[in-house]
């Protein structure tokens, strides 16, 4: 559904990618659909966000595209090829030097006892990026300073545990850039951070992408970041993108009920959030789940239809689309009024929801 500007290079694309865990044993194992046919792409200098509940898949398509697993279905391609063939070991190595990942938390994934040129100086060793003792420091004082960690040389030899949290992360930036990657998966990495500190981590991230023409896959909960950061945001529940439109447009006229009763979350202290979701029903089932919406018993908007079919995508013009029957299939056999983005019919159900 993403219309890419004609000057930008699709880099990472899921063609339809699921991933199915067997669970329980015996004569009659079942499965749990942590991801179910997904798609989308991502640009050189785009960023595109990924905002869910936990549990809805979001980490599950980073750890599949980063090759940290593999899928039970579909197709992952970078530059237009397809990376989940047979692979000689340099072609697989080569597509690690291209797609990187960083992780939620920045402790973590780093190991305590090297110091932070030892972390930087593998990934370099590993993809060939430097020759010489002499260009090994070099290059790792030079990827500590384009994360504004300085003086390089004296950062360089401590250990993680002696940087604050938000020096680790740009840390763990470093690495990432280590390779010279024109893919960085970002799972959650301002989470764990102090607000104080979150902004300059995205404002380094955005600096990067201008700079080096990297696309950015940005899984959060925070939504508010995704708006800041995000070019393109998608809305996943249990399995499924629901929805997905350029992130201004998206957070002013959400058209999803999920998406709607996202926006009107509240968050509480610990940054979670509150709404009307922990109020319905418990999780989506994802073991064997029933057909139809998954949001279906959730859904202040719920019709017949819902549990009967998932709905297809439907556009809502240009670079915009959102999986609903109150768009989709309800609107066209008159089983519902078709709505538009943000219309009054389910976001004042959702509103009635959240203030109950």
């Amino acid at each position: 559904m993403t219309i890419i500007k004609p000057e930008s290079q699709v880099l990472l694309e899921a063609q339809g990618i699921s991933k199915y865990f067997q669970v329980g044993g015996g004569f009659r194992p079942k499965q749990l659909r942590a991801l179910n046919e997904v798609s989308f792409s991502l640009s050189e200098r785009q960023v595109v966000a990924l905002v869910g509940e936990s549990g809805s898949g979001k980490s599950t398509i980073a750890r599949l595209l980063v090759r940290l697993m593999d899928p039970s279905g579909g197709k992952i391609l970078f530059r237009g090829q397809d990376v989940l063939r047979e692979e000689p070991r340099h072609a697989s190595l080569s597509y690690r030097s291209q797609v990187q990942m960083i992780f939620q938390d920045p402790f973590g994934s780093l190991n305590p006892v090297h110091t932070i040129g030892n972390h930087l100086e593998r990934p370099l060793m590993l993809h060939g990026k430097a020759k010489s003792a002499a260009e090994l420091r070099d290059r790792v004082h030079e990827l500590l300073a384009t994360v504004d960690l300085s003086p390089a040389a004296d950062v360089a030899s401590r250990y993680p545990h002696q940087l604050s949290g938000g020096q680790r992360q740009r840390v763990a930036i470093a690495r990432a850039l280590a390779p010279g990657p024109s893919v960085i998966l970002a799972d959650e990495p301002i989470s764990m951070l102090d607000v104080s500190i979150r902004v300059g981590v995205l404002n380094l991230m955005e600096r990067l992408k201008e700079e080096r023409g990297i696309g950015y896959l940005y899984i959060t909960h925070d939504i508010a970041s995704a708006r800041y950061f995000a070019d393109r945001t998608m809305v996943m529940y249990a399995g499924h993108i629901v929805e997905g439109a350029p992130s201004e447009e998206l957070m002013l006229k959400p058209a999803h009920p999920y998406t709607q009763l996202l926006l009107s979350a509240v968050p509480d202290p610990n940054g979670s959030m509150k709404s009307a979701l922990n109020a319905k029903s418990g999780a989506p089932k994802l073991i064997d789940p029933p057909p139809g919406c998954p949001f279906a018993d959730r859904c202040p908007s719920v019709m017949a239809v819902c549990r009967q079919e998932m709905p297809g995508a439907t556009p809502l013009g240009q670079d915009r689309w959102v999986r609903c029957h109150l768009f989709g299939q309800g609107a066209a056999t008159g089983t519902a009024s078709a709505q538009e983005p943000g219309a009054a019919g389910p976001r004042s159900a959702l509103a009635e929801g959240a203030a109950s």
